[in-house]
């Protein structure tokens, strides 16, 4: 198991009074078996028991469920709807309204879950605001809010200058829209709590059991070290790892950081800059600044797009506090003056898997008929991963729905270049994008270089709002 802990799961473990892990010591037979605990393998392990309850539903972990990503993201609970004119060009524009109002669903549907099954996630629907701090940012929302309210399917307005100042608790913002789907929860209750109520339906769950391979025969078996799991069908949540473990997909996935920084607890000041409900609050950068108050009255404030890993590698990195702990500090105080003198109680990162369209895609590994994955969530799962469940236990049902309809379980749509192409090429474009926005802080012009290397990360899966 891992030794180091974000923050969000740390206090999840303490406060779900989590039991011991329970390895995998012995060889079973499953209707399905799931590998991965994140919010992708439970929220399917849950769809498919509230389907059909007695199937029986096998959960492996390599470490504790939530571990991953699941349990150190920043907690920003955001829809689809910002990539509306992706999943257009993509899909079609039926489907993608179809997919932007599932998402928005996906907000409501998680909350009155975590009512309904005692999961005290601190789940907070009070909207998700996208703001300019820059005047190069001015109009990055126009385009999706226009699409979106030609077809009556917008719940984004825009807000004058002084509003968006008040909802975001900073000064450092001259414009945004608001939508009032959305929010924030604590990601480590959540995950820790799914796993508790999908135990309680009769799932099994067995941590800190990593699969070894998987034998692709016609009744799929997944192997560990101590024990295999023979299954009718076997669904891969594994998100960024898949990339590593098999080859068709090593392309599909840029694994990138998203660093997170959390300060201790300064309830009165957050009250004083008028910071204090959930809402989740993204500047319009390319690789965007993401903050939100939390529960307990602490900032959380996050940067995605920081380090690239080559050849899709789990770098020990990943695992460890930030490092651009202090570049965060920076950015917190610039955005908070107030919180000058607040101390950080703690700073971690993890691997985003980010697809070439900035949208996760589901398939069968290899074109097995009972062998399903689904990841790419591009930095954005804590909401869409609800969908994923739906998609995945479809898939699993041989259900014939919109879902498994859908165009969005055809696999990934596009690969980017092999090594080293991949990691020097994004590692120029991040620089880029980071000489061209801070000349955009300075109201400088940026290098006409930078700004047609900035131009590249829309192929890399960042935000298409323009």
């Amino acid at each position: 198991m891992s030794e180091f802990r974000p923050w969000w799961f740390e206090q999840a473990l303490i406060k779900e009074n989590s039991q011991p892990a329970v390895p995998l010591g012995q060889d079973l037979q499953a209707d399905v078996c799931i590998v991965g605990g994140g919010y992708t393998g439970l929220w399917t392990a849950i769809s498919l028991k509230m389907a059909k309850p007695e199937l029986s539903v096998v959960v492996i972990e390599k470490d504790l469920c939530g571990s991953g990503a699941s349990g150190r993201n920043g907690g920003c609970l955001l829809t689809l709807a910002t990539k509306f004119l992706t999943l257009k060009r993509l899909f079609g524009e039926a489907e993608a309204l179809r997919i932007v109002k599932a998402s928005e669903d996906a907000v409501y549907q998680i909350a009155q879950f975590c009512r309904d099954h005692q999961i005290d996630a601190e789940v907070r629907v009070d909207g998700t605001l996208y703001t300019a701090t820059n005047t190069a940012q001015l109009g990055s929302m126009d385009g999706v809010m226009n699409e979106l309210a030609r077809h009556s399917a917008s719940t984004w307005v825009g807000l004058p200058e002084h509003e968006v100042k008040l909802m975001a608790g900073s000064d450092l913002h001259i414009a945004g829209a608001f939508s009032p789907v959305g929010g924030s929860v604590q990601p480590g209750l959540l995950v820790r709590g799914l796993a508790r109520v999908a135990r309680a339906m009769g799932v099994q769950i067995f941590e800190v059991t990593p699969m070894e391979r998987l034998i692709e025969s016609a009744r799929p078996v997944v192997v560990t070290a101590h024990g295999k799991i023979s299954a009718g069908r076997v669904v891969l949540a594994l998100n960024a790892s898949m990339a590593t473990m098999f080859p068709a997909l090593s392309r599909s996935i840029a694994l990138v950081s998203s660093d997170m920084i959390i300060t201790e607890p300064c309830p009165d000041l957050l009250q004083r800059t008028g910071l204090t409900r959930g809402v989740a609050v993204c500047d319009s950068r390319i690789f965007v600044n993401y903050y939100r108050s939390t529960a307990d009255g602490r900032l959380m404030l996050g940067k995605g797009g920081n380090t690239f890993a080559y050849g899709n590698r789990m770098l020990a990195a990943f695992d460890r506090p930030s490092a651009y702990q202090q570049s965060l500090t920076h950015t917190l105080k610039r955005f908070f003056p107030a919180l000058q003198d607040v101390a950080i109680a703690a700073s971690w990162n993890g691997p985003s898997d980010r697809s070439v369209t900035g949208i996760p895609f589901f398939g069968r590994l290899n074109q097995h008929p009972h062998i399903f994955y689904g990841f790419g969530y591009s930095g954005n799962g804590v909401g869409p991963t609800y969908l994923g469940g739906q998609i995945l236990s479809s898939l699993v049902l041989d259900a014939d729905n919109e879902w498994t309809r859908s165009p969005l379980v055809t696999g990934p749509r596009g690969f980017f270049p092999p090594e080293p192409i991949r990691w020097l090429g994004a590692n120029m474009v991040r620089n880029a994008i980071r000489r061209k926005e801070n000349a955009e802080d300075r109201g400088a012009k940026p290098w006409l270089l930078d700004c047609k290397l900035a131009g590249f990360a829309a192929a890399a899966g960042k935000s298409d709002k323009a």
